[in-house]
């Protein structure tokens, strides 16, 4: 890959970055001056707040038709029939199992070494469900009480699984050959365009987001990101250590983990350097082929795994929720295990294959278990999803490669990588 290439893939995150950075050092030398009695003497860089609520506002227009398009074109266009379906079945299944493992690890992790020691502010918040019964959590966990009631941020996952319904059904209907599929692929690439477009205002927004944050909370803010950080990228290197070999080496049986690791390499490589799921899907392809990995099962699996297949994202979602429930201090009790592996695996069927992510995941993640202060809590776990977002992209695409083995096993039987070995040695 050219030194350009990498380059321009990650210049946009290097600029949100570093005006983050810039705006933290502004909150620092311009804080809120408050008198003994804790009245506001001057606001400091607070006054810059309403240039990033403008940027959070607008991403707020943008993100139900986002989610619903993006989700029920992927569907809707899926070519699925007799085996595809059980390839399909295999996959999905495959793609919690794997999903609910990495976010139960960093539960656990976050649990031992939470990333935030010290509430930034006392804050009114409830926790999720506080005043729910257990069946009406499941229900408004999956459906809204209407349509209309799905046209609102607050509504992210039963919009997700109106979407997958609504995408299946355009697939029995005929899938991308109606009018209704073509629709829905067109949307969704408008939709990424106006993201895209609203995009370039996000610098400006996060500096001035940081300013804010920094001149209310002061050092803290730097101290409990670097925690984070240090949680994160040490648990991306063991589990590309100790799971991938795991899920190799039940896919395909004896000898797969070396063929995995020398398969590995240039998929990893290539989603490092364009920080993209998306990007890497005809490497993987590739790869699968190489590795002796039926065509169909590849043509599922790895498309399918650059929009749902998110075990990156599932460790950074439950750090995010961790780490803003330090924030508001609340406790992350074990009673929150199943809410927020749910959370984490549902809510990385909505994350594009694009850099960044769209930002959906974030909405997803506040609608859940911070609503009432998403204006805080959204461009933190912004900034969260930044700082982690290269290998969590790398664990999300290379990964799919991976989980080809697993989804090669339920299809072709557990022989399957010997008998592609035998048949490249008689040719």
């Amino acid at each position: 890959m050219e030194a350009k290439s990498v380059a321009k893939n990650y210049r946009f995150m290097a600029i949100m970055i570093g005006s983050m950075i810039l705006g933290a050092i502004l909150g620092w030398v311009w804080p809120v001056v408050k008198d003994a009695e804790d009245n506001v003497i001057s606001a400091g860089a607070t006054t810059l707040k309403p240039l990033g609520t403008v940027f959070i506002n607008m991403m707020f227009c943008i993100v139900v038709p986002l989610v619903f398009a993006s989700i029920s074109s992927a569907v809707a266009n899926m070519k699925s029939r007799k085996r595809a379906g059980k390839i399909m079945g295999t996959t999905v299944a495959t793609f919690a199992v794997t999903g609910a493992i990495a976010a139960v690890i960093m539960f656990l992790l976050v649990k031992i070494f939470p990333p935030v020691l010290t509430p930034w502010a006392e804050l009114p918040s409830e926790e999720m469900g506080e005043y729910a019964s257990l069946s009406e959590l499941i229900v408004n966990f999956f459906t809204a009480e209407d349509f209309v009631g799905l046209l609102s941020r607050k509504a992210m996952l039963p919009l997700i699984v109106f979407s997958l319904l609504f995408g299946f059904a355009v697939n029995l209907n005929g899938g991308k050959e109606t009018p209704v599929g073509r629709f829905l692929d067109d949307l969704t690439n408008v939709m990424l365009k106006f993201v895209q477009i609203v995009t370039y205002y996000a610098p400006i927004a996060f500096f001035a987001i940081f300013a804010d944050l920094v001149a209310t909370y002061g050092s803290q803010v730097v101290e409990n990101y670097g925690r984070a950080l240090l949680l994160y990228y040490p648990l991306c290197f063991v589990y590309i250590f100790t799971a991938w070999p795991l899920f190799a080496r039940f896919g395909g049986g004896k000898g797969a983990v070396g063929v995995m690791f020398r398969h590995i390499a240039k998929p990893a490589i290539v989603s490092l350097g364009t920080c993209s799921s998306v990007a890497t899907i005809p490497t993987n392809m590739e790869e699968a082929q190489a590795t002796g990995i039926s065509k169909d099962v590849s043509d599922m699996v790895l498309p399918l795994g650059a929009t749902m297949h998110m075990d990156g994202s599932c460790f950074s979602c439950v750090l995010k929720i961790a780490f803003v429930l330090g924030v508001f201090g609340r406790d992350l009790s074990l009673g929150m295990l199943i809410p927020v592996v749910l959370v984490a695996v549902l809510s990385s069927v909505g994350m594009s294959g694009v850099p960044g992510g769209g930002y959906i995941g974030e909405y997803i993640i506040c609608s859940i278990f911070f609503p009432e202060q998403i204006e805080v809590a959204f461009p933190i776990l912004v900034a969260i999803g930044n700082l982690v977002d290269p290998p969590a992209t790398m664990i999300n695409s290379a990964g799919d490669y991976v989980v080809s083995f697993v989804v090669s096993r339920f299809v072709d039987g557990k022989d399957w990588l010997q008998k592609a070995l035998a048949a490249k040695k008689a040719q």
